[in-house]
């Protein structure tokens, strides 16, 4: 009836464990030791799953603005998972770390489809303000109604129905958590963030192209001082 995570560390906080005799390690084995190797990889699979992701969605904006107003949305998801894990008791376990895997990957489609709806009605000639109300709009019924197939999905995993339930009832409850809190936040925080980075864009792209216009007189200067003298 405990967790793992607490299990091994009532086991580390033995008498015995503080004073081990010299050449005598503790070696964790078992699902001690997966979990260890889950947690110590997390960061890593975290890390290079996002930069993929942003390499794949610069690829297909091409832009660099977009891809980070989809990105910003995954903290979102974060927040619903603890808060979903506190609410029922449940501690951070290999199986949790699992779900979060998992759901980036959801919670990124839900902004790609608020990004790229927003990005057609701007190339239509739409103002930045109404394409954006038009993605949320729009795209809300399809967001919500995966959220609400992945969620009566998961609710069986959830109660620890079958088999190894006492196993994937955190996972599952991490994940219900993060679809629901990440799916409400998501349609205000990602139209918020596209108008934000829209802006950032445009003045970037204004910085550029004042730095190039000022650049270009010395570099021709530059050029025509090297030719030979007639």
């Amino acid at each position: 009836g405990v967790a793992l995570g607490q299990a091994t560390e009532l086991v580390a906080a033995l008498p015995y464990l503080q004073e081990l005799p010299p050449g005598v390690r503790q070696q964790a084995t078992g699902d001690a030791e997966i979990m260890a190797e889950v947690f110590g990889g997390f960061a890593a699979a975290m890390g290079a799953g996002l930069l993929m992701m942003l390499g794949v969605l610069i690829l297909l904006f091409g832009s660099i603005f977009h891809p980070i107003t989809i990105l910003l949305s995954l903290p979102l998801s974060i927040g619903g998972v603890i808060l979903a894990l506190v609410a029922t008791g449940n501690p951070i376990s290999m199986p949790v770390v699992i779900g979060i895997l998992m759901l980036m990957g959801i919670v990124t489609k839900n902004a790609i489809m608020l990004v790229d709806f927003a990005v057609e009605e701007q190339a239509r000639g739409t103002p930045k303000n109404r394409a954006i109300i038009e993605a949320g709009r729009k795209r809300a019924r399809p967001i919500i109604m995966t959220t609400i197939a992945m969620v009566a999905g998961m609710l069986p995993s959830a109660y620890g129905v079958g088999d190894g339930g006492e196993f994937r009832s955190p996972m599952a409850i991490g994940v219900i958590g993060g679809l629901i809190v990440s799916t409400l936040l998501s349609l205000v925080f990602v139209p918020s963030f596209y108008s934000v980075m829209g802006t950032v864009e445009t003045f970037i792209g204004r910085v550029l192209r004042r730095v190039l216009v000022l650049n270009e007189p010395t570099e021709t200067a530059q050029h025509r001082s090297h030719l030979p003298a007639e």
